[in-house]
């Protein structure tokens, strides 16, 4: 039997039409709590939204290849523990 806590949320954009990709990934993001984790699943390297939560969310989030192509991308997104913000985004403040 899986144990519950070791279920990760987890989205497979390649099954998601292109406008709707990162509303939904920030939106799932924006749910985990601090130390939760997410997947991502894409036919092409998520490069550009890496390059985003570095640059508009330095030091909230982890970033872990599982799966580096050519045909298929698997990333961990890890919101950090010690993730403190001027936000209402559930880090340590």
């Amino acid at each position: 039997m899986t144990d519950i806590a070791e279920i990760k949320p987890s989205i497979d954009v390649r099954l998601v039409p292109p406008p709707e990709r990162h509303p939904r990934i920030f939106g799932m993001l924006n749910a985990l709590l601090p130390g939760g984790s997410m997947l991502i699943t894409s036919d092409h390297d998520p490069r550009p939204l890496h390059y985003h939560l570095e640059t508009n969310f330095s030091g909230m989030f982890g970033w872990e290849y599982l799966e580096q192509g050519p045909e298929v991308w698997r990333v961990e997104i890890a919101r950090m523990k010690d993730a403190g913000c001027e936000c209402s985004c559930g880090g340590d403040h």
